[in-house]
């Protein structure tokens, strides 16, 4: 579908935004494609060990290389977050609610496995427990809270008070082709280049900062099993994709010199934005295609995450390309509760208070497609069932932590 005519002069501001935007973007190119050349090398190599795991008790005492590995590549597998026991758990206890709530909104249609429910005790007990909200706040750290221009603190910002947004969850089963995830990029869609301050409102749009998007075992998981894939270099990919609508290629998309940035041409005469599609009267995307981003490599550099057990969490910067695995060839249930780390900011507390709101009325979260809601389902989660006082203070029902 084609995007609006003004596009292009969403690139022609940029372009003159910018002392010599066009001869810096061309030398920019250049050196990105051979570096997505050197880096597929070894992502070839390394496979799924590609991707760093760390056990969340050993989160402190990281190295910085160590740090550094997890910022680049942009996710990490922090292993035995919570116990065994409790996530598979809470596994059983999120089977058990649907089936005693047929009429709970899931897809397929026919055969639910991803599951537009918020408010079960199992996922509002993982929130809030003291470790997942640990592992939050660690990640929130990542980032810096000062500002640019004179390093100072920015107000109402605390990467040490971890937030909770309410998600989804999903219980994959084995055997079943799933098409629904295909590589994709969670933050932000045609607001990656327009007005900084444009937000088009899309239902299931984030309208929270996230550091880093997630979610949490509570099963075996390995990769051929349904897991999550990741191109796992964030900032490869993102200068990649940033880019890639102020170029158009001179030779067929499929010949091996198309790997060369001496075989692209800068070109912002056409509003295409490779990758951006129309949806809900906004845009989502980026969606990475073979045949738009051929540099990528997505066929080769596309890794799954090492495999998890229960009780494991996966993090994924929200700019990082990722997908969940079409096939899953294992012989149980490929579940987790979707978990992502959230720090407190003016906006993000602003979320989480109309967020509880709606947690108390058994309703649907702001973001999400508005529903029936959950309240009149058997076993959703009530105040007491949240296990900590800091996880009160993330849900935005306390004001902080006693």
């Amino acid at each position: 579908m084609a995007l609006p005519a003004r596009f292009a002069d969403i690139k022609a501001s940029i372009a003159a935004s910018y002392p010599d935007f066009e001869a810096n973007a061309i030398q920019s190119w250049g050196e990105i494609l051979q570096e997505l050349n050197e880096v597929a090398k070894v992502i070839k190599t390394d496979s799924v060990d590609y991707v760093p795991q760390v056990n969340f008790t050993d989160l402190h005492k990281l190295s910085p290389e160590g740090v550094e590995k997890i910022k680049r590549r942009g996710t990490v597998v922090i292993k035995d977050i919570v116990p065994d026991e409790q996530a598979a758990k809470w596994k059983d206890e999120l089977k058990e609610f649907v089936k005693i709530n047929p009429d709970v909104d899931g897809l397929p249609r026919d055969d639910k496995q991803f599951f537009s429910l918020f408010w079960t005790k199992p996922q509002v007990q993982a929130r809030s427990h003291p470790n997942v909200l640990a592992a939050t706040a660690w990640l929130n750290n990542l980032y810096s809270a000062k500002s640019k221009d004179d390093a100072s603190a920015l107000e109402g910002v605390d990467l040490n008070v971890p937030l909770s947004y309410a998600d989804r969850f999903r219980i994959r089963k084995p055997g079943v082709a799933w098409e629904l995830h295909p590589p994709h990029v969670d933050g932000g869609g045609i607001e990656r280049w327009e007005d900084s301050d444009s937000l088009y409102g899309r239902p299931g749009q984030a309208t929270v900062f996230r550091t880093f998007q997630g979610w949490l075992a509570l099963s075996e998981t390995a990769p051929t099993q349904g897991t999550l894939k990741v191109f796992p270099d964030v900032l490869l990919s993102n200068a990649y994709c940033i880019l890639r609508p102020f170029f158009t290629p001179t030779v067929p998309i499929e010949s091996d010199s198309i790997y060369d940035g001496k075989n692209w041409k800068f070109d912002i005469s056409a509003p295409d934005f490779p990758g951006i599609i129309p949806r809900d009267g906004g845009f989502i995307g980026p969606r990475p295609k073979p045949e738009l981003h051929p540099n990528l490599r997505l066929e080769e550099n596309m890794t799954s995450v090492p495999k998890v057990h229960p009780g494991d969490a996966v993090f994924w910067h929200c700019d990082v390309i990722h997908a969940v695995e079409e096939e899953h060839t294992g012989g149980g249930d490929s579940a987790v509760i979707y978990i992502p780390a959230v720090p407190l900011t003016p906006t993000n507390q602003e979320y989480v208070e109309r967020q509880a709101a709606t947690f108390l009325k058994g309703k649907c979260p702001p973001d999400m497609p508005q529903g029936l809601g959950e309240a009149e389902f058997v076993g959703v989660a009530r105040l007491e069932d949240i296990i900590s006082e800091a996880g009160k203070r993330a849900m935005g029902l306390v004001d902080s932590v006693a």
